[in-house]
């Protein structure tokens, strides 16, 4: 018998933040979109730009981590299958809709980038400003690590390792 593949691969941006539901049974689903560019020069040398957007869904914990972690904007790697559905709407009418069910997604820009998109216009980047963007010590890493040392009164062990919280940019997928 022959073997058959379906399978996509993208890679692109989120046009809006996920959408986390859960079914009757429990079973979590997350749906979000991701855009993907395509640039080209036609044969007059004009050059084109054309946008796709693609329908994504997460099931189960995959679902929960999307939920979690992406945001409109971020730049993000996905992999999984083409599914069409069909159903009839409230008018009457047959739709469907195809869609990529995911069992990959790989976040591809640090959430530091994030944070600096998010900063007002004109402010300098880097030096006093930035610390001024983030008032608060435990928004930063070293702020954070600088939190966990001032809570941790108990004298230090030479040789032994402190047990630190482990952030969500340091989870490598």
């Amino acid at each position: 018998m022959a073997k058959s593949l379906n399978r996509a691969q993208l890679i692109g941006n989120l046009t809006r933040d996920p959408e986390l539901r859960y079914t009757p049974n429990g079973t979590a689903v997350c749906s979000f979109s991701v855009a993907t560019n395509r640039n080209w020069t036609t044969d007059t040398g004009e050059k084109k730009d054309e946008a796709e957007f693609h329908r994504i869904v997460a099931w189960n914990k995959l679902a929960e981590i999307c939920s979690q972690f992406l945001v409109k904007g971020r730049k993000v790697y996905v992999e999984g299958r083409l599914v069409t559905r069909s159903w009839n709407a409230q008018d009457g009418t047959s739709r469907n809709t195809t869609e990529i069910v995911i069992s990959d997604m790989i976040l591809l820009d640090s959430r530091r980038t994030e944070e600096e998109k998010m900063e007002p216009e004109g402010e300098e980047k880097g030096g006093e400003d930035k610390k001024s963007a983030h008032p608060d010590p435990a928004s930063s890493e070293k702020g954070k690590s600088k939190a966990k040392k001032e809570k941790d009164e108990s004298p230090k062990t030479p040789g032994k390792s402190s047990d630190e919280e482990i952030a969500p940019d340091d989870i490598p997928f």
